[in-house]
């Protein structure tokens, strides 16, 4: 008989276990990208998830953030919190359902999956200094950049690419986004935070432009 240590057998010299047994992971913003994040988080074995989002599912995330059409009204935290029950019935949630507020204790990796520039720069000045590891997705059609930083260099850079909300495009980022693209966006981000539990240097800043397939990769220095 199988135990639920085995089925991390593929990954195990990966993703180092014991290092996600220490840690809370938030993900805030349960959107296109977030929901992703954190299904892929609880895959690998996360063992505390916090999940923070204010939304209800509407009949559009079914199809481009992966809900099901059951979940239409519900919840996004709830309905995102049950498809990783799926997968890992023992896995310690947080639940809150709310924007992110400074008061809120996050875990020491954080994954900002919020759809606009000024909620990042506000979510990043609270946490940026404070948690071990941060990843940002963003996304347009599809064009991906993830952005992560857990090292003072990368943490510099991230606080160059917060222009401001009059600088950016008009309509949210995720306006137009697809499954795919989410998918990929959330794949890298969770990457990179692999890379960091096995104290491998992230990469700080990279693009995805899938439609031209053209891949762009930076460290910061």
């Amino acid at each position: 008989m199988e135990t639920s240590s085995d089925r991390f057998v593929r990954q195990q010299e990966l993703v180092p276990q014991e290092r996600l047994a220490e840690l809370k992971a938030s993900v805030i913003g349960v959107g296109a990208i977030g929901r992703q994040v954190a299904i892929q988080l609880a895959a690998i074995g996360v063992r505390r998830l916090q999940l923070v989002d204010f939304d209800r599912v509407d009949l559009t995330n079914v199809t481009t953030q992966g809900y099901r059409a059951r979940d239409v009204g519900r919840l996004k935290v709830e309905a995102t919190a049950e498809a990783v029950r799926e997968i890992d019935e023992e896995i310690e949630l947080e639940l809150v359902n709310d924007r992110y507020r400074p008061r809120l204790a996050v875990g020491e990796a954080v994954f900002g999956c919020v759809d606009s520039i000024a909620a990042r720069g506000a979510i990043w000045r609270s946490v940026g200094r404070d948690c071990g590891f941060w990843a940002d997705g963003r996304m347009r059609g599809e064009v991906i950049r993830v952005l992560a930083a857990a090292d003072e260099a990368s943490r510099r850079h991230y606080g160059t690419t917060l222009f401001t909300q009059e600088e950016a495009q008009a309509g949210s980022c995720t306006s137009r986004s697809t499954i795919y693209a989410a998918g990929v966006a959330a794949g890298l981000m969770v990457h990179q935070f692999a890379r960091w539990l096995r104290n491998t240097p992230t990469e700080s800043d990279s693009s995805l432009n899938l439609l031209a397939a053209e891949l762009t990769v930076e460290s910061a220095s």
